[in-house]
């Protein structure tokens, strides 16, 4: 499954590519920066960085319970998106990133309406996902696209907020 607007196409990538690999680090080096300077006042300690980003490999997203799907712009790598399996009619959605470069020119849409195609190519009829308060962009668009705020479906310990939306 591959979908192209405009200047951008999304493709299945594996996990454990070189590029999927440098835009995991780009994802979580931001967000877990964003969290350590909104709480701490500092950025992330580059040990604990390394340490966190190696434990979370994305193994999960791989078929046939998972997917991760790779965002090009114009061609260059530029953000991804992953789904899972929960149970055999729940998918979550996860590793939603665009880099800052490309931000607000329509990929987020696009990359999240492929994972969610990705879901229901696994059987899916439900997709969920988390997000933290000051990922305000982040809550915004699933919003923006149908997803709705919904009582926790996980224990982790930086989601504040949880969304599901049906997938028809």
């Amino acid at each position: 499954m591959t979908s192209t607007t405009a200047s951008w196409t999304v493709a299945p990538e594996p996990y454990d590519s070189p590029v999927a690999a440098a835009l995991w680090r780009a994802y979580y080096t931001e967000v877990s920066d964003r969290w350590y300077l909104l709480y701490e006042g500092r950025r992330t300690d580059p040990g604990d960085l390394e340490r966190e980003i190696a434990a979370d490999t994305g193994a999960e997203l791989t078929p046939p319970t998972g997917r991760l799907l790779l965002a090009r712009y114009d061609g260059a790598p530029a953000g991804t998106a992953g789904v899972r399996l929960l149970d055999a009619a729940t998918a979550e959605l996860t590793r939603v990133y665009l880099g800052e470069d490309v931000r607000g020119k329509g990929g987020a849409a696009l990359l999240v309406a492929a994972a969610e195609d990705a879901a229901r190519a696994l059987g899916a009829r439900r997709i969920v996902l988390d997000t933290r308060s000051d990922l305000v962009e982040a809550r915004a668009l699933y919003a923006r696209l149908g997803y709705a705020e919904t009582a926790p479906h996980n224990d982790s310990r930086y989601a504040e907020h949880w969304f599901a939306k049906p997938l028809r």
